[in-house]
């Protein structure tokens, strides 16, 4: 059986004056393979996290039904359109461990991929490796960034950190190590040039005065993405322009992002780069990672809609009160209903993350059939701080390991270590144990075979 081989590479890039543009699967990289081969060969998974702060409504989020016949509950009813490509997962536990106290929001965000609590201190940063960077030691091998950690709210914000314990753990969801927390990045700017190619200077005027001398990275590029579209099939030339249209986009928004920024005079300074609004910011945050899984650059992200304890408003939405107070409700009608505007909006900005995936091509799929994703928080009823059924979804295909339409719900006292430990096998790394851990749940419930 003769395969021919690939007559682009892989690993082709564009470059241009200072930049790198690299780009997306394309059918010209992919070797010719019998209808056979086709059929044996894997597609490449990737891994995700977006994080929710402050605890959920948990009477509109969990459907009530299991299996296939469960009703998405007000909160998650954005997601119905991509019912089949979802799991709602209940009955996960993230209990703190013993002797160590307090911090419940502190806990919530550093146990949700690492499964370790975080030790009463200001001082002292001990957690665990979380997931993401388990995956990240064995995927960043193949891409040019091991991973990326995103946030909407700067991590430097003073004021909002749990008490007793040091900001790191209600700052990020990333891990490297038990005393290595990972910084999450707010400015879309800066992720733009670790992707595409770097100003030389992380001075904010430096990136405006290149941005004013070379508007685009794509026009200094111009002749050679016409000379590579010449070596291209029909199909692949038009996958090229959906590709640069959606990189020209995203620099159109951050351009105007940092022209706003020249000419408003804010409370708080915000980088430059930052979107006017919160629904811009996310969504263009969303709209980066799509380009970063589309390229190969990295197939390990994470990302915090909100920090715990986020102060956030969303008057956009009719609730003009701070996040944090409101999931405080202790029963307060009025309190309750705007705690449940905020999660369903949440969930609305995520689905457009979902439907960017399902609409952006990947080899025999989309990008959406080859991820493995988790959305939700370390903290189920916002009121009581309760670690016990926290809100989950596992959404996408896992490059077939994953089949989605159904609520499972799992066992009495199932760490969410558990999961966490059956979702690295998926990825081919074993480890013995993460955190709590006290088993695996079983895959085939998650894959249906």
């Amino acid at each position: 059986m003769i395969i021919t081989k690939r007559s682009i590479s892989r690993r082709t890039v564009l470059r241009g004056m200072g930049v790198t543009l690299a780009l997306p699967l394309l059918d010209g990289m992919v070797p010719a393979l019998t209808a056979l081969e086709k059929t044996a060969a894997k597609a490449v998974n990737r891994f995700g996290a977006v994080y929710v702060p402050n605890g959920m409504m948990m009477k509109d989020w969990l459907p009530e039904a299991e299996g296939t016949a469960f009703e998405f509950k007000s909160s998650m009813g954005s997601l119905a359109p991509f019912r089949d490509q979802l799991l709602v997962l209940s009955n996960l536990n993230c209990v703190p461990m013993a002797g160590r106290p307090g911090g419940t929001h502190a806990k919530a965000s550093t146990r949700f991929l690492t499964d370790v609590s975080p030790p009463t201190s200001e001082s002292i940063i001990d957690a665990g490796i979380s997931v993401d960077q388990i995956l990240a030691q064995e995927m960043g091998k193949h891409t040019q960034l091991a991973s990326l950690e995103l946030g909407i709210e700067s991590s430097d914000m003073a004021g909002a950190c749990d008490t007793g314990f040091a900001c790191p753990y209600t700052n990020t969801i990333s891990w490297r190590s038990a005393n290595t927390p990972l910084p999450t990045e707010n400015n879309p700017r800066v992720i733009f040039e670790r992707l595409f190619g770097d100003s030389g200077s992380t001075d904010p005027k430096a990136r405006l005065a290149r941005l004013r001398q070379q508007r685009s990275i794509l026009d200094s590029m111009t002749e050679e993405v016409s000379d590579f579209r010449t070596k291209l099939s029909t199909a692949d030339r038009s996958k090229l322009v959906e590709y640069l249209e959606a990189i020209r986009d995203v620099e159109r928004r951050i351009a105007k992002a940092e022209e706003q920024s020249d000419q408003q005079l804010p409370a708080i300074d915000h980088p430059a780069g930052i979107p006017g609004t919160y629904e811009e910011h996310v969504k263009l945050m969303f709209d980066l990672q799509v380009l970063a899984y589309q390229t190969d650059m990295t197939r390990v992200i994470t990302m915090m809609i909100g920090r715990e304890q986020s102060g956030m408003t969303y008057p956009q939405i009719g609730v003009p009160d701070s996040h944090h107070p409101i999931s405080h409700h202790q029963g307060n009608a009025e309190k309750i209903a705007s705690l449940s505007k905020i999660n369903a909006y949440h969930v609305s900005l995520f689905s457009y993350l979902v439907e960017r995936l399902r609409a952006t091509p990947d080899g025999d799929g989309t990008l959406l059939d080859h991820i493995t994703m988790l959305y939700g928080c370390g903290i189920a009823d916002s009121n009581s701080h309760s670690p016990l059924d926290i809100p989950l979804l596992l959404v996408g295909g896992g490059a077939g390991q994953i089949k989605g339409g159904r609520h499972i719900r799992y066992g009495k006292d199932t760490p969410l270590a558990n999961l966490h430990l059956t979702l690295i096998d998926q990825f081919g790394v074993h480890v013995d144990r993460i955190g709590d851990s006290t088993g695996r749940v079983d895959d085939r419930q998650l894959s249906l075979t």
